[in-house]
């Protein structure tokens, strides 16, 4: 097991959940790389990496018999291909994050904490990459269980600030990248035509995308009705509405319009896209990342 992290983060259930779900992880970046080999690449070279203990649905074929000989304890040889996998996480931390209970903030967090967890659980480099208050800041990238409390202290230090350029962000990402890896975007994604069109890039270059989506109870279901003035949390912009039904109506539509383009986009490039509500448990949106689903 990593070592223990502070709440809200990851706390000892979820971690429990995410020792089970990185040995199911797999990243498909076009790269000629891997990230946890199982002696796959043929005729490759490649060098051992570690044991592991097996675990059922392991493919039994890919025992050490001759440690098991010795031990007595079923275990999987590992192999490190000659260039390893890095996920690199860009978590928008715009203002537009700091709403709901809990904010879209904590649980984009928590999420980014779990896709570094599982990585680094698996021996593999993770890099952290937050976007707001209209710069991107790039952290140091770690590797292994032993950079998992440098990952959470950098998460720990996110705070939700202005607006964000979320779409330079990608594509810078993209630029400094020496080799394609999986590439995690957690955002509520309200401006997505500028952000989808960066992460088609990113999926050009040969990135293993993922979106993850989080969005707040009040967002799916705003149940407030009356004459408000709305102010933009990112821009500051104020706009006098009256929620009537009928308005209520057409922001849902819209709303689920934002969600289904996101979903569409996903589909015609093969990447993942999962939605995640900040007041629910986070574990299904994690299996669902890791079945690389499209909800």
């Amino acid at each position: 097991m990593l070592p223990s992290s502070p709440e809200p983060l990851l706390g000892a259930s979820f971690v429990r959940e995410l020792e089970v779900l990185q040995r199911r992880l797999e990243i498909r970046a076009r790269s000629g790389g891997a990230g946890e080999h199982l002696a796959r690449r043929r005729g490759g070279s490649a060098e051992f990496k570690e044991h592991r203990a097996y675990a059922p649905g392991d493919d039994m074929r890919r025992i050490d018999w001759a440690a098991y000989a010795r031990t007595g304890e079923p275990v999987l040889k590992l192999f490190r291909a000659e260039e390893d996998v890095i996920a690199r996480i860009v978590c928008d931390a715009s203002a537009s994050l700091e709403f709901g209970e809990p904010t879209k903030l904590d649980a984009a967090r928590r999420l980014a904490a779990a896709v570094g967890y599982m990585t680094l659980a698996r021996s593999e480099r993770a890099q952290l990459f937050v976007a707001g208050d209209g710069i991107a800041r790039e952290h140091a990238p770690v590797r292994g269980r032993g950079g998992l409390a440098a990952l959470l202290r950098a998460l720990d230090g996110v705070r939700a600030s202005g607006g964000t350029h979320l779409a330079r962000a990608i594509d810078a990402v993209v630029r400094k990248s020496a080799r394609p890896g999986l590439l995690c975007v957690l955002s509520d994604f309200f401006d997505p035509g500028p952000v989808t069109a960066a992460l088609g890039r990113a999926a050009q270059a040969g990135h293993d995308v993922a979106v993850v989506q989080v969005v707040a109870a009040e967002e799916l279901d705003p149940s407030f009705e009356g004459d408000f003035t709305l102010e933009d949390a990112e821009t500051g912009a104020l706009v006098d509405v009256t929620m009537d039904a009928a308005a209520l109506a057409a922001y849902a539509a819209r709303f689920a319009g934002l969600c289904e383009a996101l979903r569409a986009w996903a589909r015609r490039h093969g990447a993942t896209y999962v939605r995640a509500r900040s007041d629910e448990p986070l574990e299904g949106a994690v299996r669902r990342f890791v079945s690389r689903s499209i909800d």
